[in-house]
């Protein structure tokens, strides 16, 4: 179990890193995930670079560890930078999903090609409001993501959101995470009970 999948649990427990502005550095997750994550005054680094490098360079638990240049190092110069995420967590509610069924015909979707990039073992559901995949991403935890169609009614999203949840069996915990400046989406995951515990950036060394 990589050690950043139990900081994660304890977060989502309400048992957060102490806040002592440290950066911990761990290696890569499984697949060769690299990860900037942060939480209130720590931060975890997926890497393979030397941890004294990156403290030379200034990097703390107080928001210096995500710091352009910083990020750009972990990346080196050829590699890319996902967005700054906002990173969420719930849990199943083994409700059944409501309408959404399995999906086989929409492999073409940019929801369903994402999650396929970024996660394993992806299941995708879907219905008139829109598309949900559940699939499994860094450290191994379950992470949700929905897109509404364009001309879905109001509250679609959150019915997506909701159903989504009901499709995991009951008190498992269910990620989910959301680019910082999306706020229509947070505040439908945010209604939907997800809670905020941190926030993320994952790096694809070139």
């Amino acid at each position: 179990m990589h050690p950043l999948h139990e900081v994660l649990a304890e977060a989502a427990a309400g048992r957060f890193p102490p806040v002592d502005g440290a950066v911990e550095v761990h290696p890569p997750a499984a697949g060769g995930a690299h990860a900037v994550v942060e939480f209130t005054g720590h931060a975890v680094v997926l890497t393979d670079r030397d941890a004294a490098e990156l403290d030379a360079l200034g990097a703390d638990g107080f928001g210096g560890v995500s710091q352009p240049d910083i990020v750009r190092w972990l990346a080196g110069p050829t590699g890319s930078i996902g967005s700054h995420d906002v990173v969420l967590v719930a849990v199943g509610t083994a409700t059944g999903g409501g309408t959404l069924a399995e999906r086989s015909d929409i492999e073409d979707h940019p929801r369903v090609v994402r999650a396929r990039r970024h996660r394993r073992d992806v299941r995708v559901h879907g219905d008139v409001r829109g598309v949900v995949t559940l699939g499994t991403g860094l450290v191994g935890r379950l992470e949700l993501s929905v897109e509404r169609n364009e001309h879905a009614l109001g509250g679609a999203g959150r019915g997506l959101i909701a159903d989504g949840l009901g499709l995991v069996e009951r008190g498992r915990l269910v990620w989910a995470q959301i680019a910082s400046g999306n706020a229509a989406s947070l505040r439908s995951f945010l209604s939907c009970g997800f809670r905020p515990i941190g926030a993320e950036t994952l790096i694809h060394p070139g």
